[in-house]
């Protein structure tokens, strides 16, 4: 064991901003801060919506100047979405954005050929319209794919740009819907049944695998001095966020990861394949050492990110504290229905929701702030409940990591909505996730069980119990449920 300090680059990707952070981990410390931070704007075509893979490049290239001298680099994004490449490795096109409507009806076409109850037996991934799967068959007659010679996921393209190595790393490949989570191999059944050659794929890779090295010109345009390696992390933002959970040795812990999304679930040694596990659309996806994922999706903060962005961008802390003024429970919606899915218009999309469901209409940004506040407690409740009976695995804790631990209300929410205690923090779970994984790889830290002891010693955590009146919950999931 090397106890000595080390520094180490975290390339951490989300749907609307990029960042470089700067981890220096040693036996018994764990620093991060932020290098660089620039926008991802989706730019929307007359093609469809798109990402400007060229533009988060640039930002990664600036970020890797500022970051200074480092031991190692890792990249972690967002998953589902790719890039094509021609037979000179040149990429044909700006990635499609999973939000893109491209995918409309495809599930349908998909469970033609594989029934649904089938395909989630094989891969054990949740239904969600923009799976890659349904992005490929959706794709089946594009000129880039006939002359795509190699399919990379967003991290795997960006580390191929740096180094000139292609590979495609397990954690993300599983959100495909063409990963069989037992074998943690690709499901070939699947992929010869629809059609999808699994020969795009670079060769799987798993967290810790060396990547390749930083490319010359690469150093020059960073000012580093080579050799800087990149490091395979949890290239899937959530397997890097799951990764930083602070929970202490044997202890029983449901997680939330917090932001965009919300990600709610359990780490478990083996998928849950049953057809009510389908039925109440849970997914299987891939962990660190040979973890499952065991989460729901739920829309997450998106929903307040548009609201805000429609009201003009007040200011966060007076408007939740307004909402904590709202009575509670007044009026909620289901935070994982696919129709808030899209942008825009947010705050007229969730009073429509309530006036439909003969609830009281929320009307101010107050009104409604604790309204979706309130919507994803619930879905945290029901995710954390359901995942417990269907895995046949209590919990007595909720670990929530990522941006939303910053909103105190939407933690004592969850807290009191779950009926268990909450612990809060650290904010920054995937940049966090993505320097131990590194770390782990170049002997800082020993093992899994090391890196969440570390991060419980260093970083700052924030416990909630639960309050209030556990029946207005339980009343409140009934009236949910009736509509």
């Amino acid at each position: 064991m090397n106890a000595g300090v080390k520094s180490y680059a975290a390339v951490d990707l989300g749907a609307s901003s990029g960042r470089v952070m700067v981890g220096r981990a040693g036996r018994d410390s764990l620093e991060l801060v932020e290098a660089h931070r620039f926008p991802n704007r989706p730019v929307r075509t007359p093609e469809g919506l798109r990402w400007d893979v060229l533009s988060l490049y640039a930002g990664v290239l600036d970020g890797l100047k500022a970051a200074g001298r480092v031991d190692s680099v890792g990249i972690d994004s967002w998953a589902v979405d790719y890039g094509l490449l021609d037979t000179d490795g040149a990429l044909l096109g700006n990635p499609v954005h999973y939000r893109d409507t491209r995918t409309e009806g495809v599930a349908e076409k998909v469970w033609a050929t594989v029934p649904a109850s089938e395909l989630y037996a094989a891969t054990g991934l949740q239904y969600a319209p923009f799976n890659t799967l349904y992005q490929l068959v959706a794709a089946r007659s594009a000129a880039q794919l006939a002359y795509a010679e190699r399919l990379l996921l967003i991290p795997d393209l960006l580390t191929y740009w740096l180094t000139g190595e292609q590979g495609t790393e397990l954690t993300n490949a599983s959100t495909t819907q063409l990963i069989d989570p037992r074998t943690r191999d690709w499901s070939y059944d699947v992929a010869e049944r629809l059609g999808v050659d699994l020969k795009l794929f670079a060769p799987l890779r798993r967290p810790g695998d060396p990547a390749g090295l930083l490319r010359a010109e690469v150093l020059e345009e960073t000012g580093l001095t080579g050799p800087v390696p990149v490091t395979t992390v949890g290239s899937h933002d959530t397997a890097s966020a799951v990764a930083a959970v602070p929970a202490t040795a044997g202890e029983r812990f449901a997680y939330i990861c917090t932001g965009t999304w919300s990600l709610a679930g359990l780490e478990l040694d083996a998928p849950v394949l049953t057809e009510a596990s389908r039925a109440a659309n849970f997914t299987n996806e891939l962990g660190l050492d040979g973890t499952v994922r065991y989460l729901r999706n739920i829309m997450g903060l998106w929903l307040l990110q548009e609201c805000v962005r429609e009201w003009g961008n007040p200011d966060l802390g007076e408007l939740l504290r307004a909402a904590a003024a709202v009575p509670a429970l007044r009026s909620v919606v289901d935070a994982g229905d696919s129709a808030f899915l899209a942008p825009g218009r947010m705050p007229e999309r969730i009073a429509g929701a309530c006036r439909e469901s003969g609830q009281p209409v929320p009307g101010t940004p107050a009104e409604i702030t604790r309204c979706i506040l309130d919507s994803l407690a619930l879905a945290h409740r029901r995710a954390v409940a359901e995942a417990q009976a269907l895995a046949d695995h209590p919990v007595d804790v909720v670990h929530i990591v990522g941006g939303g631990t910053r909103n105190a209300l939407l933690c004592q929410l969850t807290a009191d909505a779950c009926g268990l205690p909450v612990v809060a923090g650290p904010a920054e779970a995937a940049a966090l996730g993505n320097v131990l994984v590194q770390a782990r790889a170049h002997g800082v830290v020993r093992d899994r069980a090391s890196m969440r002891g570390l991060l419980a010693r260093t970083q700052p955590l924030v416990r909630y119990e639960p309050q209030g009146d556990p029946a207005a919950w339980r009343a409140a999931e009934d009236r949910l449920t009736e509509r």
